[in-house]
């Protein structure tokens, strides 16, 4: 037995209910798909909807001034055509009520010239072919247009089909090309050329624009600059106060530990001695505290990528005293320093920056042994070597050097005489010797001991190379030292003079260009439109066309249209105009034949001088 659910009908009329013969539904996959679609071409839809009501408000909530401002400038556009108006109207003139209309048109166009130019132009154009006073709006919303608008191809593409509109129009028309092809030198003095000086008047305001915004740009960073050498000074007084007051306070610690542990001491003058070197390491500890604070900005603008002054000193103060007397005075205060001179060659003269910073490695390396080292014996030595750091060994032509190591050995038992620094001081001592153009390592050396290696070229650089700055020789800048800003002020500087080249340039090379096709399609009419003399006196009135077809020339006489405007052409015929000679000048006479009925009914002659002056046969 069949299942009922899978029977065919039997008749036509019958329906199918069962669920195989139901239409196929799509696919999961099309369904979202079209469902992706809609949405898409939904939020696009209200996306453009949302763009309408955004510029309907800003045209219909204008602020006042602009409204004024707007207002004037419909008032003078539409003075002709209300000058029009008010005059009595031409059979051949719009009526009274498209004028009315035309001037609604032209107050919407000026109201939308801020929010769409291009479409106010073309609508002012359009207006032109209602009334010839609305001609005076061309060049004005032309102007705005090139003031509001940064994109020119939507620009050219309005004059591009303005002109091939045009053309089309007189060609239906049946008007001469020599009528209305000089025309369009007027699309070019009232269209193109104000849109060219509105866009270069557009780039001169904004080339004055970006010159005010670069000068603002500048005392910006004029502030900013005095406020980072303040941040300088700052750090400068911290390293001073490190190198030279940590110095000291190190030396007195070291005395009064010896004076402490001194034989045959009384015990007030142990407990004073003791009192003193507490002192020590409390006023120590002060100064770090001062100095972690004088360096916090510092920092943080070292972070940023800011780099220290150029002198490469680090101290508002020389250096007074050589390595040897350093030395003495800090093994006289109890210190076990000794500067060994038989490391290597002693260097000569050195120059200032590079003597200062061999001054305040020295320094360091003595004050850091002292203090994490006490007793420990301490070596100084001074060398030179014969290439500079970062060179091959045995490059003479790379420059001396002057090699500054402080090492000592395994501190003996016994507690520090100070207290654990705050680690600017190696931190210090690294950025000295880069200023200077040389490196330095610290790190522990066998046995227990620590070392301090400084690496410092005789001659120094010029200045020291910026922690970010770019490889290069040229650093940041172009080789020609000119800054960004000033690349851009350029930049906008070459715009603003092609804009106004392009505005005298381009007007003058379309009109040249219109003026050439002009005079050359005057030449070949011109001579291509002689009709012999007895040619002419050959033809008779009544002569059939396919007769006097043969004898016209392929192109007629470009002063038709004069005679045409100044006498009439007969009823029903079609006449055509031709020169007897081929004259440049437009001299002479002209003739013309009238065609009827597949006949010729008319030939005249007319001056060119007074076309009224006719001679017919």
């Amino acid at each position: 037995m069949n299942d009922p659910a899978s029977t065919v009908p039997q008749h036509p009329g019958e329906r199918d209910t069962a669920p195989h013969a139901r239409p196929a539904h799509r696919p999961p996959s099309i369904r979202a798909g079209v469902r992706a679609v809609s949405r898409a071409a939904g939020a696009a839809r209200a996306e453009a909807r949302a763009e309408a009501r955004a510029e309907a408000r800003a045209v219909l909530h204008r602020p006042r001034s602009l409204l004024a401002k707007d207002t004037a400038l419909w008032a003078v556009l539409a003075l002709p055509a209300a000058f029009d108006l008010a005059s009595p109207v031409a059979p051949t003139a719009p009526t009274w009520w498209l004028r009315i209309a035309s001037l609604g048109v032209l107050a919407a166009a000026v109201a939308l010239s801020r929010t769409r130019p291009t479409a106010a132009l073309l609508t002012a154009i359009a207006l032109i072919a209602v009334h010839g006073s609305f001609a005076f709006a061309m060049p004005v919303m032309s102007y705005l247009t090139g003031l509001r608008t940064r994109r020119a191809r939507p620009v050219l593409w309005v004059f591009t089909a303005v002109f091939a509109a045009g053309t089309l129009l007189n060609i239906a028309r049946g008007i001469d090309v020599t009528t209305w092809f000089p025309l369009t030198i007027w699309l070019v003095l009232l269209g193109v050329l104000p849109w060219l000086v509105g866009r270069y008047w557009k780039q001169h305001r904004e080339l004055l624009h970006a010159g005010w915004e670069r000068a603002e740009r500048l005392e910006r960073e004029q502030r900013i600059t005095a406020e980072r050498e303040r941040l300088r000074e700052r750090a400068r007084i911290a390293q001073d106060m490190h190198d030279s007051l940590g110095h000291a306070l190190a030396l007195i610690a070291v005395r009064a530990g010896a004076l402490q542990v001194a034989p045959g001491l009384q015990d007030r003058h142990r407990a004073a001695a003791a009192d003193l070197r507490a002192g020590a390491a409390d006023a120590t500890e002060q100064l770090r505290e001062i100095i972690g604070i004088l360096r916090d900005d510092t920092a943080r603008r070292a972070a940023a990528g800011e780099t220290p002054p150029p002198d490469g000193t680090g101290t508002a103060a020389p250096v007074h005293e050589s390595v040897h007397d350093l030395v003495e005075r800090a093994r006289a205060s109890g210190v076990p320093v000794h500067l060994d001179t038989t490391a290597g060659p002693a260097p000569g003269p050195l120059p200032p920056m590079i003597a200062l910073a061999a001054h305040r490695i020295v320094q360091e390396g003595i004050t850091n042994a002292a203090k994490h080292a006490p007793g420990a014996s301490i070596t100084v030595t001074l060398t030179r070597r014969a290439t500079a750091p970062g060179d091959p060994a045995g490059d003479p032509s790379a420059g001396p050097a002057v090699v500054v190591t402080v090492a000592n050995d395994a501190p003996p038992d016994g507690p520090a005489l100070l207290p654990p620094g705050g680690g600017h001081g190696l931190t210090g001592l690294t950025e000295r010797a880069r200023l200077a153009g040389g490196t330095l390592h610290a790190a522990p050396a066998p046995g227990g001991g620590f070392t301090v290696r400084a690496v410092l070229p005789e001659a120094p650089p010029p200045g020291p190379r910026p922690l970010n700055a770019p490889d290069g020789p040229d650093g940041p800048d172009d080789p020609d030292g000119l800054s960004e800003s000033a690349r851009h002020l350029e930049r906008e500087r070459r715009q603003v003079r092609r804009g106004l080249i392009t505005a005298i340039a381009v007007p003058a090379a379309l009109i040249a260009a219109l003026v050439a096709v002009i005079l050359g399609y005057y030449t070949y009419a011109t001579l291509n439109s002689v009709l012999p003399a007895a040619d002419y006196a050959a033809l008779r009135v009544g002569d059939t066309r396919e007769h006097v077809e043969p004898l016209l020339p392929p192109v007629q006489a470009t002063e038709a249209g004069t005679v045409r405007a100044r006498v009439p052409e007969p009823p029903g015929a079609r006449c055509r105009y031709y020169r007897p000679t081929a004259d440049l000048l437009g001299t002479g006479h002209l003739y013309r034949l009238c065609f009827s009925a597949g006949r010729l009914t008319a030939k005249n002659t007319y001056s060119t001088a007074d076309p009224a002056t006719k001679g017919t046969e």
